[in-house]
């Protein structure tokens, strides 16, 4: 009997040591800056961004020259991180709104694909210091 109350014991503070332990931070203090090229209506459309702390922005050019910024939020998962965002673009544009992941391919290199409603499909290349 003395054995079997060790046990359970022992098996819930494991249990609960690892529901509560300490994890991680997955906060980024350095931002990870990324270019991002794409198209849309057979225009090219460029962008650079960064990203700290889970949030990002990004300056876009997109059809007819207008150009804008983007304010993204990422949701950091252990190997993708899917955002979306909104943004303000000029030439009577508007606002935009942008969804896309971006997924870690090395250690330093991380590549992206996402939508802009206003810049269309884009490939993200990006690195992290």
């Amino acid at each position: 009997m003395k054995v079997a109350i060790i046990a359970k014991t022992l098996l819930t503070s494991i249990a609960l040591l690892t529901l509560f332990a300490p994890s991680q931070a997955s906060a980024q203090l350095i931002p990870q800056p990324w270019v991002s090229v794409g198209g849309k209506d057979g225009d090219i459309t460029y962008g650079v961004g960064a990203r700290a702390l889970n949030f990002g922005v990004e300056l876009g050019i997109g059809p007819d020259g207008a150009t804008g910024v983007d304010v993204l939020k990422f949701i950091s998962l252990p190997v993708i991180s899917p955002y979306v965002g909104v943004g303000l673009y000029s030439e009577d544009k508007g606002v935009a709104v942008s969804g896309g992941v971006q997924v870690g391919a090395t250690d330093n290199v991380f590549v992206g694909a996402g939508y802009n409603s206003i810049r269309g499909f884009n490939g993200q290349l990006g690195i992290r210091f």
